[in-house]
C-alpha cells in the first residue's frame, strides 16, 4: 500500500518559493517570525515555540542550514540532525504554520522579505540584539524576547549523551 505524504510536509516552504507563497503567509496576520537551529528539539524549544505562536494568528519558523549552524560555532559535529530532518520535525508541530530555512549567518534577508508583524527570539536575546528588530519596529511591528521557563539546551543534551547520561 502506498501511504500519502504527511500533511505537515506541506508547511515546508523552500526559500526560493517565499515570494510566491508570501500572499498565503501574510493572509494570516498578525504573523509571528522566529528562527534558530532547533537541532535536537526539547521541552525548552516546544514551550518557547508555543508561547511565540500565541502572540499572533500564524507563525513561520526559519531554520539555519547545516552550513549556517556550523558557522555558529556550536561544534564541528553539529548539527546532529540534518536540515531536511529538522524541517520535517518543526513542520510537524501544531503551533508552526510555515517552515523555511536560510543559509546566511542571520535571517535578516528573510525578515526583510516577509516583514512579519511580530518578531520573536528566546530569552537569551535582548530586543535590541534581535536581528531584524529595528526593521520590524520601524514597520509598526512588535519584537519580543521570551524568557526561558526550562533550563534546557541542545548543547547540554549532547554533552549528557556523550557522558553516558551523567
Amino acid at each position: 500500500m502506498n501511504y500519502p505524504t504527511p500533511r505537515f510536509e506541506q508547511k515546508i516552504i523552500h526559500p526560493e518559493n517565499i515570494a510566491v507563497k508570501l500572499q498565503d503567509i501574510k493572509a494570516k496576520t498578525p504573523l509571528v517570525f522566529t528562527n534558530g537551529c532547533f537541532d535536537i528539539l526539547h521541552r525548552g524549544h516546544v514551550t518557547y515555540l508555543a508561547q511565540a505562536r500565541e502572540l499572533g494568528a500564524a507563525m513561520i519558523v526559519a531554520l539555519n542550514t547545516d552550513e549556517s549552524v556550523k558557522r555558529q560555532g556550536k561544534g564541528d559535529d553539529r548539527p546532529i540532525n540534518c536540515l531536511a530532518n529538522r524541517l520535517a520535525v518543526m513542520a510537524s508541530l501544531e503551533c508552526v504554520d510555515f517552515v523555511t530555512y536560510f543559509d546566511e549567518d542571520t535571517p535578516l534577508n528573510l525578515i526583510l522579505q516577509i516583514l512579519p508583524e511580530i518578531l520573536v527570539k528566546g530569552g537569551d536575546w535582548t530586543v535590541d540584539k534581535i536581528v531584524g528588530s529595528q526593521q520590524v519596529l520601524t514597520n509598526g511591528g512588535q519584537v519580543h524576547s521570551i524568557p526561558f521557563l526550562y533550563d534546557t539546551s541542545t548543547t547540554k543534551l549532547v554533552q549528557q549523551i556523550r557522558n553516558n547520561g551523567n
